[in-house]
């Protein structure tokens, strides 16, 4: 299996735990504070949680600062593709309504998850690809990185962090 497909399948099980994390509070909230208080609160933990589970384990990779603050550009990218999906669907093709949010997810988690790795892993991945295959070149995420490799002498020190998350 690839890493790429290990991190996809990783990407996936982080899904359903964190569908979880938004519905349990949600359920939970919604008698006291009603759907819209209920919704806000489940999907600010929901993406906190898919933010710690995708940099630990989907990409581990560090939670920076950074990082956390472009992390809701990859629940924009669902919300794009998932609502251009079921408008395409419901206006174009004519599949019911109750169906269409099921099927524009599937493109969705693709798209999402290369704007995931982007936002935590891009500059990890295509470096460790590069160093790995050196002078060959290779294809990683996209991005052709080809041409001799200029690794780090043993003694350099690592890049500098932006910060802990």
């Amino acid at each position: 299996m690839t890493a790429s497909r290990g991190a996809l399948l990783r990407f996936c099980a982080v899904g359903v735990v964190n569908t979880g994390a938004y519905y349990g509070p949600y359920l939970a909230l919604l008698p006291l504070v009603g759907y819209v208080a209920a919704h806000l609160i489940g999907f600010v933990i929901s993406l906190l949680v898919s933010f710690v589970l995708n940099s630990k384990l989907t990409f581990r990779v560090p939670m920076t600062w950074r990082r956390l603050a472009l992390y809701p550009l990859t629940n924009l990218t669902n919300f794009l593709v998932t609502t251009t999906g079921v408008l395409v669907l419901v206006n174009a093709l004519a599949v019911d309504e109750t169906f269409a949010p099921l099927i524009a997810s599937a493109p969705a988690i693709p798209a999402t998850f290369v704007v995931t790795r982007l936002v935590l892993a891009g500059r990890r991945h295509r470096s460790a690809a590069t160093d790995e295959r050196g002078a060959a070149g290779t294809v990683q995420a996209g991005l052709l990185s080809a041409g001799p490799a200029t690794p780090r002498a043993p003694h350099a020190a690592p890049p500098a962090s932006l910060g802990s998350g």
